[in-house]
């Protein structure tokens, strides 16, 4: 787990004690299965858009939300804690006199929103007097009463605390009899219902749920204290309960065995693995650091394409305007208009908000805009960047990327990262196809820590399994990798894609981005990739 993730959470392992703020309040399970009448979300919507332009709004947009989640976390034979949480309420953003106005309220009736619109008003007009230039907002169509789901077999949130906690302590006994001293096994679960209405015409309710099943199992060696983990393979999903308990048709394996997965999942099966590997790890000898070539898993390759590709094209940091929350990015605007080489001719990376299966797939966005998929970097050259209403006009474009989005109803929306995936290749390449011709390699399997710079130029990766490749064949696992890069000089360095057929997605259930913060998630797929002559370092070695 990566540490943005442990410290959005943490606080549900205290034995109930502490309950972060953003999650809401605690309620009993079967509250998580309700929802608010169609009805009566259009009625606060209309009294806050009529009271919104009674004050003198020239666009008004509100988001009736009820977020609900809920948290199982296990250890070993025991439930360390059961979390279910409910956070409703409605915001409220208008632009008056050419600025930006938020008021957020939990007080769900026509005139408790109505008050929130005035408010909005009044602080969007005290934002004009010192703003230097008017908002200007692509056009959005409304599309008048429209309603989108995840399309889930299984509502998680329905199915029963007990068959939850047995399936995670049978995943820990299973891990603990194949060798694991030590195993933690958690569910989290997310609906998001959400009703977007504004003063263009739309009211769109949508239903979002997402699942993450992560694991961590832990080996030692009593003799001397040394001790190695290994997470689990799994990836969180925008899908239901089926990702759990469906057929096992989404597994990938590959040449050296390894069990990756797909839109399916076997909790037990991957800890098993994992204690095992744990293990192994404990006696695997440390890498040499130095030039390889590295055959990257897409368990793997999703962080890498989140911290170098997904956050510096996102248009804010570009601009500078969003440079608290891990920094700026160095595609600045004057590298798309000259098509900077930003990866090799074969890298092909897209944003697209309506992969099925991805954290990040909705129907629209928080501004009402429709999604849809787009290209960023198109054979190796930079072409776009992520833009919302506000900021399409700088890019010369006519219509907003519909990847505005807010974590809760008292947050405002802004500019957060779409599902950013490296494309198939395109000639049939299977991971055993490529790793033939890879003389000195390392494959990696598994996102691990990491480190990159305030303009994402500058990075150092990390994973969970890492394999050495001699003349063609993955040999025996090795420890203590990581890869340094320069983001432009990484890309450049991809040789071979493996076709669609090897395609997964990993994904980031807590990213985080602004101030103040907000989480997100997001999905980035890709097939297994390699890039050539890669500086790898030794994480154990002692310096002096």
């Amino acid at each position: 787990m990566h540490r943005r993730d442990f410290l959005a959470i943490s606080g549900l392992s205290l034995g109930g004690l502490i309950v972060p703020s953003f999650l809401g309040k605690a309620i009993a399970a079967e509250q998580l299965q309700t929802t608010l009448d169609i009805g009566f979300k259009k009625g606060l919507a209309d009294a806050a858009l009529a009271a919104a332009t009674e004050a003198g709004a020239s666009y008004c947009d509100v988001r009736v939300g009820r977020y609900l989640r809920q948290f199982v976390i296990t250890r070993e034979d025991k439930v360390q804690n059961v979390v279910n949480t409910e956070s409703t309420g409605a915001g409220v953003r208008v632009i008056a006199d050419g600025a930006w106005g938020f008021a957020a309220t939990n007080d769900l009736t026509s005139n408790g929103v109505a008050r929130a619109a005035r408010q909005a008003a009044a602080i969007a007009k005290a934002n004009a007097k010192i703003q230097t230039a008017k908002v200007q907002l692509a056009p959005v169509k409304g599309v008048g009463q429209v309603a989108w789901k995840t399309p889930i077999v299984k509502n998680a949130m329905e199915v029963p605390i007990k068959d939850k906690v047995d399936l995670l302590l049978g995943v820990n006994a299973a891990a603990i009899n194949a060798g694991a001293d030590f195993v933690n096994s958690m569910l989290f679960l997310v609906n998001e219902q959400k009703y977007f209405a504004s003063t263009d015409g739309s009211y769109i309710d949508q239903d979002v749920h997402r699942i993450w099943a992560p694991t961590t199992v832990t080996a030692i060696d009593k003799a001397s204290g040394k001790f190695r983990t290994r997470d689990g393979l799994s990836s969180p999903m925008g899908m239901g309960f089926e990702y759990l308990d469906g057929a096992a048709s989404g597994k990938f394996v590959s040449p050296n065995g390894v069990v990756n997965y797909g839109l399916s999942y076997d909790m037990k099966e991957d800890a098993i693995a994992g204690a095992k590997q744990a293990r192994e790890k404990l006696k695997a000898p440390s890498v040499k650091p130095g030039k390889y070539d590295l055959v990257l898993d897409p368990s793997h390759t999703w962080l890498t394409i989140h911290e170098s590709v997904g956050h510096p094209l996102e248009l804010d940091r570009v601009l500078g305007y969003e440079a608290n929350y891990a920094g700026t990015s160095f595609a600045t605007l004057d590298k798309r208009e000259a098509k900077f080489q930003y990866g090799s001719d074969i890298v092909n990376i897209v944003a697209d908000k309506t992969q099925v299966g991805s954290l990040g797939a909705v129907g629209y966005d928080d501004e009402g805009v429709k999604t849809k998929q787009w290209d960023l970097i198109s054979n190796g050259k930079l072409v776009d960047y992520q833009a919302i209403r506000d900021q399409a006009h700088i890019l010369g474009k006519k219509e907003s990327d519909g990847c505005c989005y807010a974590d809760s109803w008292s947050s405002v929306q802004f500019q957060r990262m779409a599902n950013i995936s490296l494309k198939a290749g395109k000639e049939k390449l299977s991971v055993a196809d490529m790793v033939k011709d890879v003389e000195n390699g390392i494959y990696i399997i598994g996102d691990g820590s990491f480190s990159i710079d305030q303009q994402r130029y500058n990075a150092q990766f990390g994973g969970q399994l890492f394999y050495e490749i001699k003349n063609g064949k993955i040999g025996a696992m090795i420890e203590d990798v990581a890869y340094q890069i320069r983001t432009p000089e990484f890309w450049n360095a991809c040789a071979g894609i493996c076709d669609q057929s090897d395609y997964r997605m990993g994904g980031s259930f807590f990213d985080g981005k602004g101030q103040p913060g907000q989480v997100s998630a997001v999905s980035h797929g890709s097939s297994t990739a390699r890039f050539n002559g890669i500086n790898v370092i030794n994480t154990a070695r002692s310096l002096g």
